[in-house]
């Protein structure tokens, strides 16, 4: 299996750049546990706000160096802005629109659910408060975006002011 990433196809063995958008340590830490896989070197970048998501992809300081992700899970409840903002934000701008964002929230509200796939969300997974579903459910996705699904070309021009 291979997906396309920065224009040619790679196998799925290689390392994707993943950022998380989390303002909970524990919920951060257990997404990372789920999304660990010995055959898969994933390279998890971990912000804890909105302001903090949308700097790391514009490449401000202290994120200069970021790496471009390949997949954003994004949650909704953040402190600074909040997650739907910061898709808006995302889905708006020309050099980060084609990243695939994940919305992964404690939030099962109809409502959120219908703001975020309006604003071209790729998904949106409930935290489940058990913890087996919960692992569950990111195995899911890990299992359908890093092995299944063909991830957009990256943009040619990564500089985003």
């Amino acid at each position: 299996m291979f997906l396309l990433h920065g224009g040619e196809y790679k196998p799925v063995a290689q390392s994707l750049e993943i950022l998380l958008v989390e303002d909970s340590p524990a919920d951060a830490n257990l997404t990372m546990e789920a999304l660990r896989d010995p055959r898969v070197s994933n390279r998890i970048h971990v912000v804890g706000d909105g302001v903090e998501a949308l700097r790391f992809l514009r490449r401000h300081p202290p994120h200069a160096a970021a790496p471009r992700p390949d997949i954003i899970l994004l949650d909704l409840n953040l402190p600074r802005m909040d997650g739907k903002e910061v898709l808006a934000e995302i889905k708006s701008d020309a050099n980060l629109k084609d990243i695939p964002v994940i919305v992964l929230t404690c939030s099962g509200n109809p409502q959120d659910v219908e703001h975020v796939y309006r604003h071209q969300a790729a998904g949106y997974i409930t935290k489940h408060p058990e913890l087996d579903r919960y692992f569950t459910a990111i195995r899911s996705l890990k299992e359908l975006w890093f092995n299944f699904m063909t991830l957009p070309k990256k943009a040619a021009q990564q500089n985003t002011a």
